[in-house]
């Protein structure tokens, strides 16, 4: 079951100017994308879908391909992960007649990523035939049953309720159900979601990382 680890590195970004290329002790993000996808022992291409030149050399320097350019309609600051993932696998399948049979979302800003954690998501895939993705995920440090809305007369309006509880928000913190947030380090799909129009599909399978493990670089 053939997988392959697609490198999202548009180079328009607002928030951070040239963020996927910022470097972190002396290596660009992207370079850490590129490094924990060749570790892996279950990813079987690495590919930088990118709409920047700059880009794409310095990942073709540290190991990645590039056989394509990203269309400019799927490098803005609105374009949805769906367009950039779609146009990966139409590119493949037409001009190469490679068709993955997983796909790994593995973006540049979540560099705290381990070869094992992406080889474990995939191999879930791979022995899971009922599991659409999988996601990687830790315990939420705030819990969102003590937070809130605020309706358009400036009053302020749980954000859940909870079945058999009154008032949640005014419970300890202990007697609520654990949440999980999700990160931004491990997001592995199958590829069949994907052509499909989705990005998770309805069965998601967690992989659990550390907290401190959860970096997303998107702002200074």
């Amino acid at each position: 079951m053939s997988a392959l680890a697609l490198i999202p590195a548009r180079g328009g970004s607002k928030g951070l100017p040239g963020k996927n290329i910022r470097l972190l002790d002396g290596h660009p993000l992207i370079a850490y994308a590129v490094e924990a996808a060749k570790q892996s022992k279950r990813v079987d291409r690495i590919i930088c879908s990118t709409d920047s030149e700059e880009i794409a050399v310095i990942a073709r320097k540290y190991g990645a391909e590039t056989p394509f350019v990203r269309p400019m309609e799927l490098a803005k600051d609105d374009s949805p992960d769906i367009g950039v993932f779609q146009h990966a696998l139409d590119w493949l399948a037409q001009n190469e007649n490679w068709r993955p049979e997983i796909v790994a979302n593995v973006r540049p800003t979540a560099p705290v990523r381990r070869p094992d954690q992406l080889d474990q998501a995939i191999k879930l895939l791979q022995v899971r035939p009922d599991v659409t993705s999988v996601r990687s995920v830790c315990l939420a440090p705030i819990t969102p049953y003590k937070m809130w809305t605020m309706t358009d007369n400036e009053l302020l309006q749980p954000l859940l309720s909870l079945d058999g509880v009154d008032e949640p928000f005014n419970q300890a913190r202990q007697s609520l159900p654990d949440v999980w947030w999700q990160t931004a380090q491990i997001d592995v799909v199958r590829a069949s979601v994907i052509i499909g129009g989705g990005m998770s599909g309805p069965v998601v399978a967690p992989l659990v990382v550390d907290l401190e493990q959860a970096v997303d670089i998107d702002d200074l």
